[in-house]
């Protein structure tokens, strides 16, 4: 709640209709919730001329009350009501806040024409059993008869209620940093209020030490006033206060919410003879407890920050002082204290302890260093002038705050690029000074210095380019079509490559599962080619799910037997995963299990699964990523496979993973598995090369070679390819062959030659030059023959 009155100090604004300057300070970004204007039609100063008792109540009295211009009958219960009082009257026809009228009535028989007010039924004060203790309102002697009485007590105030952003700092929670708020929407300069103040020789240093001992606690200061005079505060602290919604106390306590309010720095005020001579600030021990002031017993956290008499918690910093320390009448020496505690620390503190005050709202926000002392100095000035205090020279101060200016260098059409509109230069100039950012303008570009009180401004052009639009007026932003540059929407890493793949094996008519990423341990020991360690869970929910798998594996052998049981026989399921191992190093992989008949039709000419059909997969994968021609096979020595029927898959000669038959010691079934690293796959993915489409005709062979059992087909492709050359464009397997008319330890294996040029139709004759060295070599590498020679 912001008094308009107040603000006034600050700024001049005698000459704006405060109605239609609420409506300019929410167009600039502040929302101005209500506008309360504390006038209330048929209220009356009166004076009380006769009291007697209720016929029928033991706690009503009948008065007869003066209200100017006649004499009329009130029942009022109020404890305090009495003869010669001048009070506040509601008479009928008065609508008190909640839609409360009053109307001539009858109460208990006897006739009543208005009500005798408390402050509280006026909405200008917080109803407490403290104050409905306390009854109506008693007026001074001088209260003239029949008079405004808001008028007569300065609470004639314009109230702005606000719904500030929460992404909004502390800057318009206290009045200084709301004039400034109105002084950059109407151009025009705040004035700071006094705070000059004079000091005795008498020095803080020789009566008080300060220990800090947390990083919760960046800056804290102490200052000590003696000789105060507890009492009343003066009217217009107690009218402003009563307008903000506190209720005054006495000078020194409402001294400290008034610059509260004013500045929005927090202050605490310790009786100095209470506290002693030290201050250590520290971190809350855990169960440490304090009586705070309003009589209740505080069990604190570790994570809670206290002041402390060196020994025993004299209050919760940043949210309510401790009963121990409390200034009451006696008190003439005061210790001041305006710190900056972390805004974090305290909205916990305040959360967790259900305490949350007027100080802890504005601590959990942030404060400026900056205001920190000004706060300091008000408070000694207005203790100097209205308690009669002594204000001793020095000052106690622990300071780790980074002072480092913030600052902003931008150009002109940075900020119209933010906004979508032009703004001149000369117009940025004036803008950035009715916000009081300090600048300089060098070579057209703008460096900004961000003023300490505006802790919201981070140190980037987004932040300022807000700040002058939201001054320029966001009702004056044209409404256009952003102006972005446009490309694909498409998803990159590894979640491109897996759904890519994905798609691509369900195409291949395979199946995708999803498996627990915890397995056995007798199935973590499967498919270890990496030779990778294993994490162990040490406390697993069961001993089935107690190892972190390095392969995928065996989850689909676990998958597979799942399927058996339920007599389905032809199986095409794959998985893409992460793994992990005993590094915390996360590997993606693709990993596939294939049995039963791949194909079927109605003839019952099916294909069943064997090592071609899943090398193929694997090659279809590895070709449609962009591989062809860079990966190979070699016999693989993963004692979980078919020694016989199984591969490593290489690429780029590295290894990535393994085909083949999972071995019979396992599963009696032929069971296919293959598993490639994804990780592996994406690291060696080259941009796409495209090649003009052949425009002269190819020129295919067919050959075939009778082997040794021993020698792979991958060291005859080798082979061939040294031999043939540039123009052997191709080389594909077509058939193996073992049986009738071959040689027990023998091997038949053919293959399709491709030749081609892109420049020129190749002739026959030098085709069958290459197509004999082929063969010549590789019979004399290999020792082996050209069957059907």
């Amino acid at each position: 709640m912001i008094s308009l009155e107040w603000v006034k100090d600050y700024i001049d604004i005698s000459d704006q209709d405060l109605k239609e300057l609420a409506r300019k300070i929410t167009e600039s970004g502040i929302n101005v919730e209500k506008v309360i204007t504390n006038h209330i039609d048929n209220l009356v100063i009166g004076e009380v001329v006769e009291c007697t008792d209720h016929p029928d109540s033991d706690h009503l009295h009948v008065c007869k009350v003066n209200i100017g211009d006649e004499t009329t009958q009130i029942v009022c219960g109020a404890p305090n009501v009495r003869k010669g009082l001048k009070v506040i009257v509601a008479t009928p026809g008065a609508i008190l806040p909640g839609d409360f009228e009053i109307k001539k009535s009858k109460i208990r028989g006897v006739e009543s024409n208005g009500m005798i007010c408390a402050l509280y039924e006026l909405g200008l004060e917080e109803k407490t059993d403290e104050t409905y203790a306390k009854g109506i309102e008693e007026l001074k002697e001088d209260a003239p008869v029949g008079f405004d009485p808001l008028k007569y007590l300065g609470l004639d105030d314009t109230l702005y209620e606000l719904d500030i952003h929460k992404h909004r700092n502390n800057d318009c929670y206290y009045h200084i940093g709301f004039a400034y708020e109105i002084g950059a929407i109407l151009n025009r300069k705040v004035t700071l209020p006094e705070s000059k103040y004079s000091e005795i020789k008498e020095s803080i240093d020789d009566k008080f030490e300060l220990s800090v001992e947390t990083e919760k606690c960046p800056y804290y200061t102490a200052k000590m006033v003696k000789g105060v005079k507890v009492g009343e505060s003066p009217d217009f602290i107690k009218k402003r206060l009563i307008a903000a919604g506190m209720r005054p106390i006495n000078n020194v306590v409402d001294i400290s919410n008034y610059v509260m309010l004013e500045f929005g720095q927090p202050l605490h005020f310790f009786d100095k003879n209470k506290l002693g001579n030290k201050v250590l600030v520290r971190d809350a021990k855990e169960g440490e407890e304090v009586v705070t002031l309003d009589g209740e017993n505080r069990v604190l956290k570790s994570s809670d920050i206290v002041i402390t008499d060196g020994k025993k918690p004299v209050c919760i910093a940043g949210v309510m002082g401790g009963e121990n320390t409390e200034v009451d009448e006696n008190t003439t020496d005061i210790l001041i204290e305006a710190a900056i505690f972390d805004p974090v620390s305290i909205r916990y503190t305040a959360a967790n302890l259900n305490l949350k005050s007027e100080a802890s709202i504005r601590y959990g926000k942030g404060l400026s260093y900056e205001y920190t002392d000004l706060a300091m100095d008000r408070a000694c000035y207005l203790l100097e002038k209205y308690a009669g205090a002594e204000v001793l020279s020095g000052k106690v101060i622990h300071d780790k705050v980074d002072k480092k200016e913030q600052v902003v260098e931008f150009y002109p059409e940075d900020v119209n690029k933010m906004l979508g509109i032009t703004i001149s230069e000369e117009d940025m100039k004036v803008e950035l000074g009715r916000l009081d950012f300090p600048y300089e303008l060098k070579d057209g570009k703008f460096i900004v210095t961000i003023p300490k009180r505006r802790l919201d401004i981070d140190p980037n052009v987004n932040d300022i380019a807000e700040e002058i639009g939201r001054l320029y007026g966001y009702q004056n932003l044209v409404s256009t079509l952003p102006v972005v540059g446009i490309k694909r929407g498409e998803y990159i890493g590894d979640v491109k490559y897996r759904k890519e793949i994905s798609k691509r094996l369900r195409r291949l008519g395979l199946n995708e599962t999803k498996t627990y990423t915890l397995t056995s341990p007798d199935m973590a020991k499967l498919f270890n080619y990496d030779n990778k360690e294993k994490v162990v869970l040490p406390n697993p929910m069961s001993i089935d799910k107690s190892v972190v798998r390095t392969s995928i594996i065996p989850s689909l052998l676990n998958v597979y037997d799942y399927n058996k049981k339920r007599k389905v026989k032809d199986v095409f399921i794959y998985e893409i995963a992460k793994t992990y191992d005993k590094k915390y190093e996360e590997e993606s992989k693709i990993a596939g299990l294939l049995c039963g008949n791949y194909m079927t039709n109605g003839w019952s000419i099916n294909t069943k699964v064997d090592f071609y059909v899943v090398k193929g997969i694997v090659e279809n994968i590895l070709d449609y990523m962009g591989f062809k021609n860079r990966y190979s096979f070699e016999v693989s020595d993963c004692s979980d496979l078919h020694p016989g029927i199984s591969a490593n898959v290489l690429l780029d000669r590295k290894k990535i993973g393994v085909i083949g038959r999972v071995h019979p010691k396992l599963v009696k079934d032929d069971v296919y598995v293959f598993e490639l690293s994804l990780q592996a796959l994406m690291s060696k993915i080259k941009p796409i090369k495209y090649k003009e489409a052949p425009r002269y005709p190819v020129i295919e062979k067919d050959l075939a070679f009778i082997l040794d059992k021993n020698i792979t087909s991958g060291e005859v492709l080798e082979c061939i390819k040294r031999a043939g050359g540039r123009l052997l464009s191709d080389i594909k397997v077509f058939d193996v062959y073992t049986g009738e008319n071959i040689d027990s330890n023998k091997k038949s294996i053919a293959y399709s030659l491709t030749f081609m040029d892109q420049n020129r139709t190749l002739e026959e004759k030098e085709v069958m030059e290459i197509f004999d060295r082929i063969i010549e070599k590789v019979t004399n590498e290999f020792n082996c023959e050209l069957r059907d020679k």
